[in-house]
């Protein structure tokens, strides 16, 4: 995917805030219910952006709640009412274009899907509401009235491969993906080719939870732990998971053998149901989904609607790396290292694999 002209981009929130890349991912404890008075013409009600979660849902600390806080942002500022709402476990295309269609008709504007499992559901819910809005994150969908919100994660994963290989001891590192598709392979290839490009001494072990989604990749916590404990008894000692809510159990498994895990999505160091691991989590590779959803609410606001495909990268703040964490700048050139490996990416020095 080319790149895409980013003409909203200073009102971007910055990557910093950090908001959450995980393939469909993410977790969920209920989301804001919708009331159904949204159709009614003689409604006071202003009705603004409407975020639809993905298998997980709320409450991940990385992906979907990286959504959420764009959502957060858009109802301060716009002083609308906003809905998020939870998908059901082992749902249909169907029932996630009945979910979408439901918020346009109540008059939401706009409607995003959170995770590219929305994708061929958008497709049908965009073409029968063409004064809707419609974004998706991590997905293209072709339509006139839709905005594709992708990221270039494998930027920001070949910057925590440099992180990996300069904190390293052992000169083993690991990576944990979710699920095995091609939205993680972007990850795991940025990652392995910064560790390389870094220090080629360093070996990389790999291993994804589950096939499917619906396996549970994404969603489970003790899968994360138990393939991250597998990484450290071969000597892995900083792990980089790009695996949702799953990758809370990689952050445990770290944080209780004393070695370093490296967040995804949400700086996941500033995340308050993981401060009891905050020590250990050395960086996280940052994906502004929050900022993404933001400036979708805001052009919709602005009456210039995003549409087509939307590329968050290095270049515009989309994609980075958090520097949180006090130890990051104690390790030796490491944050030397990675502002060089930014600016050569962002120069089209360093050309980052997606596979």
């Amino acid at each position: 995917m080319g790149n895409f002209e980013m003409r909203r981009i200073s009102k971007l929130t910055r990557v910093a805030v950090g908001v959450a890349s995980l393939a469909l991912a993410a977790t969920a404890c209920g989301g804001t219910s919708t009331d159904d008075g949204g159709s009614d013409s003689e409604t006071k009600e202003k009705l603004g952006l409407a975020i639809a979660y993905d298998i997980g849902g709320k409450g991940d600390q990385s992906f979907n709640d990286a959504a959420y806080a764009g959502l957060e942002k858009a109802q301060k500022e716009f002083g609308y009412k906003t809905a998020d709402v939870e998908p059901t476990e082992g749902e249909t295309d169907a029932d996630k274009q009945q979910r979408l269609e439901s918020l346009a008709k109540q008059g939401y504007n706009p409607v995003v899907g959170v995770g590219f499992a929305y994708g061929p559901a958008m497709e049908a819910a965009a073409a029968k509401y063409p004064k809707t809005t419609f974004g998706i994150v991590d997905s293209v969908v072709e339509g006139d009235n839709v905005a594709s919100l992708v990221f270039a994660e494998e930027q920001a994963s070949y910057l925590a491969g440099v992180a990996a290989a300069k904190a390293t001891k052992t000169n083993t590192v690991g990576f944990v993906g979710g699920v095995d598709i091609p939205l993680i392979h972007k990850f795991e290839a940025g990652y392995k080719q910064g560790v390389t490009d870094t220090n080629p001494k360093v070996k990389v072990i790999s291993q994804y939870l589950t096939q499917t989604a619906e396996e549970g990749g994404f969603s489970s916590p003790d899968k994360g732990k138990a393939a991250a404990e597998g990484q450290i008894e071969k000597k892995a000692d900083v792990l980089y998971a790009a695996a949702g809510l799953s990758g809370q159990g990689v952050i445990e498994a770290a944080a209780k053998a004393k070695v370093w895990a490296i967040g995804v999505d949400s700086d996941q160091y500033n995340q308050a149901a993981l401060a009891a691991y905050k020590n250990s989590i050395l960086t996280s590779a940052l994906k502004d989904v929050g900022g993404a959803v933001y400036s979708m609410a805001k052009s919709v606001e602005d009456g210039k609607p995003l549409t087509g495909v939307q590329t968050f990268d290095l270049k515009v703040n989309g994609v980075g790396l958090a520097e949180s964490n006090p130890e990051f700048s104690k390790v030796a050139g490491l944050s030397d290292a990675v502002a060089k490996a930014k600016e050569e990416i962002i120069d089209g020095t360093i050309k980052v694999k997606t596979e």
